[in-house]
């Protein structure tokens, strides 16, 4: 299976974002340094507000732009059995309930979601648990992670 469509996919919409966040954080932070937000009394924090806001934008773009140079820089290879599951896999899961889901391992930018082939991909991060449950599993192995006080318990289906 090819997934180089999927990860061009990823990045163009984590470029996208970064156009965004960067629109974002100029205009706040064009807010907070208007002359028209500068306090005229100790109650006045609508200039420290703006203030706030356009550092959290800040953030948010480096945090981004960190995400895309990883994506960019991220080689996708086949699935290899004798290595299990690996960055750039790509995986079908099934809970309990026989929902089925899919989800690529990617370097970062977890909890992005991509519609790709018909159908919703979610990428996961090995830093987040069900990302680190899964290396170095394969088709057919469980997995379970704790969510809040309960316990979620996955089948691996498939792996590409």
């Amino acid at each position: 299976m090819d997934k180089n469509p999927l990860h061009q996919l990823i990045v163009e919409r984590l470029q996208a974002d970064l156009e965004l966040a960067r629109r974002a954080a100029q205009s706040a932070y064009e807010a907070a340094t208007d002359e028209e937000n500068i306090a005229e009394n100790k109650y006045d924090t609508l200039g420290l507000e703006a203030s706030y806001l356009a550092a959290g934008q800040a953030r948010r773009v480096e945090e981004i732009r960190h995400s895309l140079a990883a994506w960019q820089q991220l080689t996708l290879r086949p699935f290899d059995p004798r290595q299990g599951i690996q960055l750039g896999a790509l995986v079908w899961l099934a809970d309990t309930g026989d929902r089925e889901q899919c989800l690529l391992l990617g370097p970062d930018g977890a909890g992005l979601k991509v519609q790709w082939q018909g159908q919703e991909v979610l990428v996961v991060s090995p830093r987040a648990p069900l990302g680190q449950r899964l290396l170095g599993c394969g088709t057919g192995d469980e997995v379970e992670i704790r969510v809040g006080g309960g316990l979620q318990q996955f089948e691996i289906l498939r792996v590409a």
